[in-house]
């Protein structure tokens, strides 16, 4: 699933973001989530503001929407089973040219900077947890459905469930998640089909093809 390296070039991810009811978790859990959020945001560009708030750059745009469901999984996954998704994450992702060099994110100029920013500005007001932005109004549909579905999957995703879609997001196997949560291979098995992995799977498939559709415009 790898993008033209010529739109990778001229096209880049931001992603904005808060953690829903992080004041609600226990000090530990939070102290837990924040870790965790830092190892998956590593790789790229990243800060923390506002103790809950977060954004990212990503140079490669067709890994931001994993880069989200990640995060998204790391905080349900630190809900009690007894919770409905107490804690998640409020997301959205700006797709769009960044001409300037990204050295500080808080002075940061470019498209995707603009879209991600005002796309955060209305999902804050909206009882949802995802949008994906871009210039393009009829991308923007396909991208808004993608974003829906995926809405809908990780709105009554389990603490469990959670914990298995977050691993199987960072590449992991079934057979390997199994071994590193000590759980028999039947149990993950439950917990991957419940979780709606292959929908999830091909949701991120079909974000890239739209990615990739774009090039061709």
């Amino acid at each position: 699933m790898q993008i033209a390296n010529h739109w990778l070039m001229a096209i880049q991810a931001v992603i904005t973001g808060d953690i829903v009811n992080f004041t609600k978790l226990q000090a530990a859990k939070e102290k837990k989530l924040l870790k965790v959020m830092q190892q998956v945001l590593a790789p790229y560009k990243f800060e923390f503001y506002r103790g809950d708030s977060f954004q990212v750059y990503q140079k490669n745009a067709g890994e931001a929407l994993k880069t989200a469901l990640l995060c998204r999984a790391c905080a349900i996954s630190l809900t009690q089973d007894e919770e409905k998704a107490l804690s998640d994450v409020r997301v959205s992702i700006g797709i769009g040219q960044v001409k300037e060099p990204v050295k500080t994110l808080s002075t940061a100029k470019g498209e995707a900077f603009i879209l991600s920013g005002r796309a955060f500005d209305e999902i804050a007001k909206k009882d949802t947890k995802l949008t994906i932005a871009t210039s393009n109004g009829l991308a923007n549909e396909g991208l808004q459905v993608i974003a829906d579905y995926i809405n809908a999957i990780f709105h009554s995703m389990t603490r469990k469930q959670a914990i298995v879609i977050f691993e199987l997001l960072k590449g992991q196997t079934q057979k390997a998640v199994a071994e590193k949560l000590k759980k028999s291979k039947s149990t993950i098995n439950q917990h991957v089909s419940a979780g709606r992995w292959a929908e999830i799977e091909n949701l991120l498939k079909h974000y890239e093809n739209i990615l990739n559709q774009l090039t061709c415009l």
